[in-house]
């Protein structure tokens, strides 16, 4: 079963299998990156390659965009938590400086980077995309000057 933004919405607790998942794609996303073989063949797949890596690069999106907002409203309990309580008045800063110290805020901000990573890495195969689109264009023009002695 494939999990997805609404899964993680409901249950956090998906979140390590949902980047497991998503790490396994990179390999198959890697591989089609890769030019050979046909030409023709590789320019008509491109456009559904390019839309169902982008699709997933959208969902991690989702997900990294859900938690910080999530971090955020963490952050805000923590941060009222030392306005409020404390006898000696604390300075906003201090508040602040307070919150970011909780370890339920560190974990949650270093959850938030494993997805940027993740994030990240599907950055680099709409990258890896945009070259190889790049690259079927210039050999499709060597093909229509003459040139199709050339091998890839």
């Amino acid at each position: 079963m494939k999990i997805t933004y609404s899964d993680i919405v409901r249950d956090l607790g998906n979140l390590p299998d949902f980047i497991q998942q998503y790490e396994v794609e990179i390999v198959s996303a890697k591989s089609e990156i890769r030019v050979s073989g046909n030409i023709e063949k590789s320019i008509a797949t491109l456009p559904g390659q390019t839309e169902h890596w982008f699709y997933t690069l959208q969902e991690i999106e989702a997900v990294l965009n859900y938690m910080n907002i999530q971090l955020k409203k963490l952050r805000r309990t923590y941060f009222q938590k030392y306005l409020e309580s404390y006898n000696r008045a604390l300075t906003s800063r201090d508040a602040e400086k307070y919150t970011d110290g909780e370890n339920e805020v560190v974990d949650y901000e270093i959850l938030i980077n494993e997805v940027a990573l993740l994030r990240n890495k599907y950055l680099g195969i709409m990258k890896g995309l945009e070259s190889k689109n790049y690259m079927l264009g210039h050999l499709v023009r060597l093909k229509c000057a003459g040139m199709e002695d050339f091998t890839i």
